[in-house]
């Protein structure tokens, strides 16, 4: 690889590491686990990096291959040590810290596809065509999934569910996204 591209690849991954992880976090539900994956991700961003150009959307394409990394680690979990009574970390204090470890125990009880979408979805706040680019799946796939996850959080979390609720996802302070309404 070239100065330039490897300078190149070291800025892209330094603007998006923490972002990246989060989103890891959120499809696992472990912060050691979500950097194993954000760093095979990112490993695998490395070795296609020369053909960037060819690449139409870089973030879609690095998220594509994060959540493709988490399915992979989820299928191989039964291999490795799962420890357990561990408070899970927090990526950023909420208003209601309860209410946050809420969210993501429900997240956690979602199968991982589901998971991966309402992550994308509605933290990483792509579109239903982005999403469906990300996962490797049609936008009708997309758009079952989130609806039967975002009935199973509604069912986990009370019908009052709305914005506030999701407000605990602690997106980055650069996001513009709008708030998630679940109704």
């Amino acid at each position: 690889m070239r100065t330039g591209d490897l300078e190149e690849f070291r800025g892209f991954a330094q603007e998006r590491l923490v972002h990246l992880r989060r989103a890891a976090y959120l499809m696992c539900g472990d912060w050691h686990h979500a950097e194993d994956i954000t760093q095979t991700a990112l490993a695998k961003l490395y070795s296609v990096w020369g053909r960037r150009r060819q690449i139409r959307n870089m973030e879609a394409y690095a998220h594509r291959v994060l959540t493709r990394a988490c399915v992979d680690h989820m299928r191989r979990r039964w291999r490795r040590e799962q420890p357990s009574c561990v408070l899970p970390d927090r990526a950023e204090p909420c208003a209601d810290p309860a209410l946050g470890l809420q969210v993501r125990a429900a997240l956690a009880v979602l199968p991982p596809r589901q998971r991966a979408v309402v992550v994308l979805r509605y933290w990483a706040d792509l579109d239903i065509a982005a999403t469906a680019a990300a996962m490797g799946c049609s936008t009708g796939t997309v758009k079952s999934h989130t609806a039967r996850a975002l009935a199973r959080l509604r069912s986990l979390l009370g019908d009052d569910a709305d914005s506030d609720t999701f407000g605990a996802f602690a997106p980055p302070a650069d996001s513009t996204r709008e708030k998630v309404v679940l109704r």
